[in-house]
């Protein structure tokens, strides 16, 4: 396309020159070639971005699989390649994410096959059955059979190409480069409607050829769990791994990742599926290269019926494909983690219990800091003038001063208007106020009960596997009676006198 402009501006300067101007060519000829040159560079730089662009390559962070290492997981692969009719990868790896993906080093413009290289998620390990994970590997070989390895990777390198090379110009700051970026951007709208097209039919030939080699239900099976497979492991990535960046602290080694398969081990599929249930799939965009699972589930389901209903399935966990699955975690975890490997290590119970304790401080940071206002007022007996200056951590009032500063009256006078608000519920009174800011005072007050509970060793680390989140396991007469404590300690007329009781009790059964 740069050729060709360039070629159009050149034959539309001739014209210009000769043809239109005629007589006063020598004096048109000066703003006709400057604004040639212009355009001119801003095409070269478009057609430089694509050709820098085609030699950007992807840097996937994985480990590599030999087959003296995983036999079991290699004869998977090639059993896969051996039933679509294809030859197996060369290399083998294992990857961070809920994918399988393949690739070939194909050359003249994937005429000519090169090395093959297969990307196998470990979270597909961890979560699948070794039914699932054949039709997953099928699914991959049918990318192979199909020739999208080959002639597939010019369009994805050509994908890339053009949205890198309309980043260049979306980046550029002069008239002229935007003027001939529209052009690119044009063309770019043009070539990823086409080429879209081109990978969804990749990706449906792909569950064809999978079906008919690992069985029609199986690959349906497959499709449907990896929706479910990777909406639980971005609650575990969140929920646990990612526990300790408050804290600055990492699992131990190998628990990274690993601990995704305690949290499977722990919990029934229906409570696996469940984690999937509000979960809502991000958008995708308007031109990806997949078909929705959905769709892809309906194409597969209405094929004919291959006979192999009755068939046994294998319903191991792929992971028993894997040996030695913990130096594998703890492989994946040095290749993908970087300088974050440094940070210090904790065991899952000490990391609950770190996290726990910073969570309850910022919960009830900002009540302390808005009674120790309130406090200096009353002490300075100037309870109608400004708010003091900033209040330092070491003079924060502790639970019993803050239910204190509750009995004399001033939660609602005094504390409530000191608590952080957005500016429009700042303009709220009475009721309405007091009902917007009563959560945060919950809150607040909750977190100085749990600070007590684990200062006074009562509260234990619970790492809940098959529940909801990691927290703290609360004495049995806490979990009962606290929400209703905190409730009336927080009322229109506060009482403290139910927490005081399940307090004193504490600190009996010390």
């Amino acid at each position: 396309m740069g050729f060709v402009l360039l070629a159009a501006m050149g034959v539309l300067d001739w014209l210009l020159v000769t043809r239109v101007f005629g007589d006063r060519a020598a004096w048109a000829l000066g703003s006709v070639v400057t604004v040639t040159l212009l355009l001119a560079v801003a095409i070269v730089r478009g057609m430089l971005a694509f050709l820098r662009a085609g030699r950007l390559r992807t840097v996937r962070h994985a480990i590599a699989v030999v087959p003296d290492e995983q036999p079991e997981l290699w004869a998977l692969v090639r059993a896969a390649a051996e039933a679509t009719g294809e030859r197996p990868p060369e290399e083998l790896y294992l990857e961070a994410r809920v994918n399988a993906a393949v690739a070939e080093e194909s050359r003249l413009l994937g005429l000519l096959p090169g090395r093959r290289r297969m990307y196998v998620g470990l979270p597909l390990l961890v979560g699948m059955t070794v039914q699932q994970l054949r039709g997953v590997l099928a699914h991959e070989f049918g990318h192979y059979a199909n020739l999208d390895t080959q002639l597939g990777g010019v369009i994805m390198r050509g994908r890339a190409a053009v949205l890198h090379t309309v980043d260049v110009f979306g980046r550029s700051d002069t008239w002229f480069h935007r003027a001939v970026g529209m052009l690119y951007i044009n063309y770019a709208h043009l070539y990823l409607r086409t080429s879209q097209a081109v990978g969804r039919e990749q990706e449906l030939a792909a569950d064809r050829t999978a079906a008919r080699h690992a069985g029609r239900d199986a690959t349906a099976a497959a499709l449907r769990a990896l929706p479910v497979l990777g909406a639980a492991y971005e609650h575990y990535l969140t929920a646990y791994a990612g526990m300790g960046e408050p804290v600055g602290v990492l699992p131990q080694p190998g628990e990274v990742y690993g601990g995704f398969r305690r949290m499977i081990g722990a919990r029934s599929p229906h409570d696996i599926t469940e984690l999937s249930a509000g979960h809502r799939s991000p958008r995708p965009h308007k031109y990806d290269s997949h078909p929705p699972i959905a769709e892809r589930v309906a194409l597969i389901e209405a094929m004919p019926d291959d006979g192999r209903a009755g068939e046994p399935d294998d319903e191991r966990p792929a992971l028993i494909l894997l040996r030695e699955a913990e130096k594998t975690f703890a492989a994946l975890e040095a290749c993908t983690l970087g300088p974050e490997d440094s940070l210090p290590r904790m065991s899952w119970d000490d990391l609950v219990m770190a996290r726990a304790v910073v969570d309850a401080e910022e919960w009830a940071r900002p009540l302390r800091v808005a009674a120790a206002r309130a406090l200096r007022l009353e002490m300075a007996g100037a309870r109608d003038g400004a708010p003091a200056g900033p209040v330092e951590d070491d003079v924060l009032p502790g639970l019993e001063e803050i239910l204190g500063v509750f009995d004399r009256g001033l939660l609602w006078t005094e504390i409530a208007d000191r608590m952080p608000k957005h500016h429009q519920a700042a303009r709220l009174t009475g009721a309405s106020a007091r009902n917007f800011i009563r959560p945060r005072v919950f809150d607040g007050l909750a977190g100085l009960v749990h600070l007590r509970l684990v200062q006074t060793g009562q509260a234990a680390p619970d790492i809940a596997w098959s529940g909801q989140r990691p927290g703290l396991a609360l004495p049995e007469e806490w979990e009962q009676g606290m929400d209703d404590a905190l409730d009336a300690a927080v009322a229109d007329t506060p009482d403290t006198m139910p927490l005081r009781s399940l307090l004193a009790g504490a600190d009996a059964a010390q």
